[in-house]
């Protein structure tokens, strides 16, 4: 069977230490603030998300990109030069257009290198949650699974990666087109926090609205109660606000079996949108 490697994007939302364990190859999306381009890379050379969330809570605003269809031509070209073939897991194609570029790109290299197989899979997932369909994507591939075996394990499995989170701040929400003006004006005078999931097709969708912090992580804790299908693996990832992850992890850890639990910052990308205090919470459930 001939090698091949998984690439995938920086909304993954990995670590850059659990990335490089999973053997990926990891292109960074972009972003603009203040001027200066910024990109995502996951060891955080060019902004440490602490900085990022600071300059957001001052007020600051970024402006997000995704990766081109050059920038995938010649990361897949490099691969199949290698004589490896490759499987792409995309950002959702219902938040970003970058799914769409890889999907050209790689058409572009099949093309010019008959013989080598670059598959691409859109993830409908975003932050930790695409993260954690990579995480179970390369145990598949550990067991000795084709490339198109992986990528059929894939597609299967997106349906079921649940993601649940809530923000602190309605106005981030309100930029992004999420809320109305009027409803985050009054959710944020009555400390009303929404809770939030991606749908089946990627995109981002309001479910409710609780009153006050405490009530709203409570409430993803609540969703994986009634949706958790393996609990084993928990992803959870925060836009600043590490303590309250924490809290999420043990209570998490007191009611489920879990054999592997990563904690991650939201990136910069996707923290763009969601702004500081944002908690999300990823595992495998019965649906999505």
């Amino acid at each position: 069977m001939k090698d091949y490697v998984i690439l995938t994007d920086s909304c993954c939302d990995l670590s850059a230490k659990l990335a490089a364990e999973l053997e990926l190859n990891v292109l960074p999306l972009s972003f603009m603030m203040e001027g200066k381009e910024y990109f995502n890379y996951l060891d955080n050379r060019d902004i440490e998300p602490a900085d990022f969330y600071k300059r957001l809570r001052g007020g600051a605003l970024g402006t997000t990109s995704a990766i081109n269809v050059a920038v995938f031509t010649e990361a897949m070209t490099e691969l199949v030069g290698q004589g490896r073939d490759v499987l792409c897991i995309a950002f959702s194609s219902g938040l970003s257009t970058t799914y769409q570029s890889a999907c050209i790109a790689a058409g572009e290299v099949e093309a010019a290198h008959p013989g080598s197989k670059v598959l691409v899979c859109d993830s409908r997932a975003a932050s930790l949650g695409q993260g954690l369909l990579v995480y179970l994507a390369v145990q598949e591939k550990r067991k000795g699974k084709s490339i198109e075996e992986v990528r059929d394990f894939v597609e299967e499995r997106k349906d079921h990666i649940c993601h649940w989170f809530t923000v602190d701040d309605l106005n981030h929400l309100k930029r992004g087109g999420r809320v109305s003006t009027a409803a985050a004006l009054l959710g944020t005078m009555l400390q009303m926090k929404p809770v939030l999931h991606v749908d089946g097709e990627g995109h981002l969708i309001p479910v409710s609205k609780v009153r006050g912090r405490k009530a709203s992580i409570s409430a993803l804790l609540d969703k994986m109660d009634e949706l958790a299908e393996d609990p084993s693996v928990v992803f959870i990832s925060h836009g600043d606000c590490e303590d309250d992850a924490k809290w999420l992890a043990e209570a998490i850890k007191a009611k489920y079996k879990v054999e592997t639990l990563v904690i991650n910052y939201v990136g910069p990308v996707i923290g763009n949108h969601s702004g500081p205090g944002t908690l999300a919470l990823f595992f495998q459930g019965k649906h999505k």
